[in-house]
């Protein structure tokens, strides 16, 4: 089992930069895939990253290809999504989700566990 807490969230401008962070609670987070999803006003929520336990392998939806990158520190139980380039198009409030699938990371009915999310604006 584990629980969630996503941290750095905020207002910034088109082609800033944003980290978030996700606190995992737990001793087993290790060995589960990680994600990061966002939901915009009105919109479905759409998977953003993946990483996996030993951090070896990711996954990005395409529109954040070359801008977004997911990393994991197992020794600090946390997950990262290091944001650059940002576009008024990122904004959505960013979950964190857990999932013991190392094949089906995309969906979000592939994930256990979630946390409260942070919001993330970005203005033009």
């Amino acid at each position: 089992q584990v629980q969630l807490v996503e941290s750095g969230g905020g207002l910034v401008q088109a082609g800033d930069s944003l980290r978030l962070s996700c606190a995992a609670s737990g001793r087993t987070f290790s060995r589960y895939t990680m994600g990061w999803f966002r939901q915009a006003p009105g919109k479905e929520r759409e998977f953003v990253a993946a990483i996996s336990w030993s951090g070896s392998s990711t996954y990005y939806v395409d529109s954040v290809k070359g801008r977004f990158t997911i990393s994991r520190d197992n020794a600090r139980n946390t997950v990262y999504l290091q944001m650059n380039s940002l576009k008024p198009a990122d904004t959505a409030v960013y979950y964190c989700a857990a999932t013991d699938s190392r094949y089906d990371v995309a969906g979000v009915r592939d994930y256990d566990y979630w946390g409260q999310g942070t919001q993330v604006t970005v203005s033009s």
